[in-house]
């Protein structure tokens, strides 16, 4: 039993890597649009991540969750990135916030 255990979760983990790396490959999916998609993202799979990481006795700061996630530090990211939302996409998160 342990070994299908182990081995789902090396399935598990090898899925998320291969979701990081598809963000990753793809910075034009934009956090703004996740978020009005799916209502999660990428600063929210830091979030989970650096939470596991604390369930688990490990001690790792946003930043760092982050930068795990990205695949480099947030402020790089953003500023290779990040763009201006545009007033549709203001206009779609402030309708799912009502």
């Amino acid at each position: 039993m342990d070994n299908e255990k182990d081995l789902k979760l090396k399935i598990e983990a090898a899925t998320f890597k291969k979701f990081l790396d598809h963000l990753n490959k793809n910075p034009e999916i934009q956090n703004i649009d996740l978020m009005i998609l799916a209502d999660f993202c990428r600063n929210c799979i830091s979030k989970w991540y650096m939470k596991e990481a604390e369930n688990h006795g490990l001690d790792i700061n946003y930043d760092e969750a982050r930068e795990i996630v990205y695949g480099m530090p947030y402020s790089e990211w953003k500023s290779k990135y990040q763009k201006d939302a545009t007033p549709e996409q203001q206009a779609a998160i402030a309708k799912l916030k009502d």
